[in-house]
């Protein structure tokens, strides 16, 4: 068995269930569970929620260790189970390590969703949770127009790669300001509030807060506060970016909303 290729695959399995949204003692048990596979005396990793790190040691091999740094982060869950799925047929030695290893790299590069349909996504969420929340058809006829607003925000974010805290605060922005607008002069009498915390659900940060905090209660402290950090991080630029969007908008009509 090539142990250096074993490795890779370990850690390319890592570094897509990390950044598709798993918990780093998944990720740490996946890691471990296909080092394994080489018999060897020592196979340790350590994963933070930036990184990995893993190593395989052995008095009959030269240590083999990999680092790799993980940028970006995106709630997958269909990459998570394709990747437990790979794991678990390599372990029970239903494919090789290079079959294994050619199939994570197509996992990373699948894309399960075309951009059009996260789109009309993004557009249901926000019309279906003004609805939730008490809204009509009027409010909802806004809600989609404003949700069409942020799907375009962010897939031109996207595409001139904004940090995240940018592009939360420009897309709140946007829904404030587009929301308001509506409601003062084309949809006059619609539920400007309950349009608003309807088209901000996209951004709001509740995968990666329920995450941070199975993290802390299993341990990873260091994992677990980072994220919860970057959930409060988001929350911070989605209020900003609302409390800018009004703020100008009642600065120039001249009055209160």
């Amino acid at each position: 068995m090539n142990d250096k290729l074993l490795v890779e695959t370990a850690v390319l399995a890592g570094e897509i269930m990390l950044v598709s949204g798993a918990e780093i003692y998944r990720v740490e048990d996946t890691i471990n569970r296909i080092m394994r596979k080489a018999g060897k005396e020592t196979a340790e990793a350590i994963v933070f929620s930036t990184g990995i790190f893993a190593s395989l040691n052995d008095p009959s091999i030269e240590a083999i260790t990999v680092a790799r740094r993980v940028n970006g982060w995106s709630a997958n869950l269909n990459r998570v189970y394709l990747v437990n799925d790979v794991s678990r047929k390599l372990c029970s030695d239903s494919i090789t390590v290079e079959e294994a290893y050619s199939r994570l790299k197509e996992i990373k590069n699948t894309v399960q969703y075309r951009p059009g349909v996260k789109n009309i996504g993004v557009v249901g969420v926000a019309v279906f949770f003004t609805l939730l929340l008490g809204g009509v058809v009027k409010d909802c006829l806004a809600a989609a127009v404003t949700g069409a607003i942020l799907a375009a925000a962010m897939e031109l974010s996207r595409r001139i790669r904004l940090n995240d805290f940018c592009v939360n605060g420009l897309c709140a922005f946007l829904i404030a300001v587009s929301t308001l607008v509506m409601g003062q002069w084309i949809f006059p009498g619609i539920k400007t509030d309950i349009i608003i915390i309807g088209a901000i659900m996209p951004l709001v940060p509740g995968v990666i807060f329920t995450t941070a905090i199975r993290d802390t209660l299993n341990g990873d402290y260091a994992s677990g506060t980072a994220r919860i950090m970057e959930a409060v991080v988001v929350a911070l630029a989605v209020a900003a970016g609302v409390g800018a969007g009004m703020g100008l908008f009642q600065w120039i009509v001249g009055g209160g909303l």
